[in-house]
């Protein structure tokens, strides 16, 4: 599908062949890509109903390059993506027409650990997973564990404001970074954010996280690192009901227990789980969660059985307790796959994520339901139930006529049904493409041009991934024009 509303600066041909020979002059010939066999794999990130080739991908290796990338295309007014590992799933990465593709995927390096202040300095093309692997031999950890962390990069978490299923007590990406080195389009560097836990003036590093690459671009992030819990244990509960499964979350955060991890998964979602994974999901229940507790033994041993209790008056019929390392981390295997798991039974799906206040879980389940049925497409529900970060994954086959904009179409009232309850339109995947029209559901006019104006500050010419993440005026009055809205 072709990528819906982006109006971006469109260079002349002259300006494109100055700037090419520029960045010719950047980066080595295996640097800059020009060829179509060589942009097609950069045509789309983890959202690939909407496909652009690019017109030339830059991979520099090192900050000086970058800046001089930057300010090239800033001279010759060429749109800027910048990617990391492409693994997003709102579009935020897909190409603009006539534009460039800055690759940070050559920025690897974890450029220092400190275990006395519990941090470590990375470059942004830096695997999730693989901060904690280097921080692991001091006994620490970096919390925020997307289900992609083996595969995203600490920059594109940076972008979304990523979470993982450890989100609900240790926080999202923005509560685990300490300090942005950030360029700008005109290739200014600035450092955002401080090693100490406040820096003086206005809070531009909260700012930053979860921009979606339209403000500026991580060269280097200094993050949090946590100590690593003396012991874990997972609490899978089976319920017959969908329903009472969400009252149960709501039932736990009520009763004063923030677990490490609070997940659900419907029956649609176990079941592909479980044929791909053999996680050891009860396949008869209705929905499952997993609550998980962290801290030292006697922590543990007595949350542990503190949601026992709140589970079993919930109206869980059958609780499990892990009972070793193996066993907690098989559970979560099964979590954390769900993804593929699902992608093994469709041709396609979309990913929604949307969030909502808790104690609106059954009721917006329940609707979802209702929306499958009328848009004749399945769907299976996993989701950071801790937080009410839903993640329905819409299933559909975009070779059958009408399905994808089927699917679409399921997935904006869903997003709309979250605005409905007072929740939002994205928890951690960002907005990008796909959520631009539910933007104009979200906020104001007003509110957006709020946004648009903090945009200009950074970006007055609009070259950063533009048509992203905030619509314009004319985008929504088409949105409502088409019956999109509510």
């Amino acid at each position: 599908m072709a990528v819906p509303g982006v109006q971006a600066p469109t260079p002349n041909s002259d300006g494109q062949a100055a700037l090419l020979r520029e960045l010719a002059a950047i980066l080595p010939p295996s640097a800059l890509l020009v060829e179509h066999e060589d942009l097609k794999p950069y045509e789309c990130d983890g959202l690939t109903a909407y496909r652009q080739l690019p017109w030339v991908v830059a991979l520099p290796s090192d900050e000086a390059q970058a800046v001089a990338i930057l300010r090239a295309c800033h001279r010759h007014r060429v749109p800027v993506v910048a990617r990391g590992a492409g693994t997003g799933l709102s579009g935020g990465a897909t190409p603009v027409a006539g534009g460039v593709i800055l690759s940070l995927a050559k920025f690897m390096r974890i450029l220092s650990i400190d275990p006395l202040a519990c941090t470590a300095r990375v470059q942004p093309g830096v695997r999730n997973l693989a901060i904690s692997e280097a921080a692991a031999p001091f006994g620490l950890y970096y919390a925020p564990d997307p289900s992609s962390q083996l595969a995203c990069t600490i920059g594109g978490n940076v972008a979304e404001n990523s979470g993982g299923v450890h989100c609900l007590k240790y926080g999202l990406t923005v509560h685990n970074i300490l300090k942005l080195r950030v360029a700008l389009i005109d290739g200014t560097v600035v450092e955002i954010g401080s090693d100490a836990l406040d820096a003086p003036g206005y809070d531009l590093l909260a700012l930053l996280v979860g921009s979606e690459g339209m403000l500026g671009i991580v060269l280097e992030a200094t993050v949090k690192l946590t100590p690593k819990p003396q012991v874990a244990q997972v609490v899978m509960a089976s319920f017959d009901d969908v329903v009472a499964a969400g009252n149960a979350v709501a039932a736990i955060i009520a009763a004063g227990i923030i677990p490490a991890g609070l997940e659900m998964m419907d029956k649609p979602a176990t079941a592909a789980v479980e044929d791909f994974v053999h996680a050891g999901y009860d396949l008869s229940a209705a929905a499952i969660l997993l609550a998980e507790s962290d801290g030292t033994p006697e922590e543990v041993e007595e949350e542990i059985a503190a949601m026992k209790a709140v589970l079993a008056r919930a109206g869980a019929r059958e609780l499990r307790v892990s009972q070793s390392e193996a066993e907690r981390l098989k559970f979560w295997a099964g979590r954390k796959a769900a993804f593929p798991a699902v992608g093994r039974l469709t041709p396609d799906y979309l990913c929604m994520d949307g969030t909502i206040p808790r104690k609106h879980l059954a009721r917006v389940l329940t609707r979802i339901a209702e929306l499958a049925t009328q848009y004749g497409l399945r769907c299976a529900n996993v989701f950071h139930a801790g937080d009410g970060n839903l993640h329905p994954l819409i299933m559909f086959d975009a070779n059958v006529p009408g399905e994808l904009e089927r699917a679409t179409e399921f997935g904006a009232r869903i997003l709309e049904l979250s605005v409905d309850v007072g929740g939002t339109i994205t928890g951690e995947h960002g907005v990008g493409i796909e959520k631009v029209g539910q933007m104009c559901v979200q906020f104001t006019r007003e509110e957006l041009e709020a946004f648009h104006a903090v945009k200009a500050a950074f970006d007055p010419d609009g070259l950063l991934n533009p048509g992203k993440a905030v619509p314009t005026p004319r985008r929504c009055s088409e949105y409502r024009l088409t019956g999109s809205a509510r």
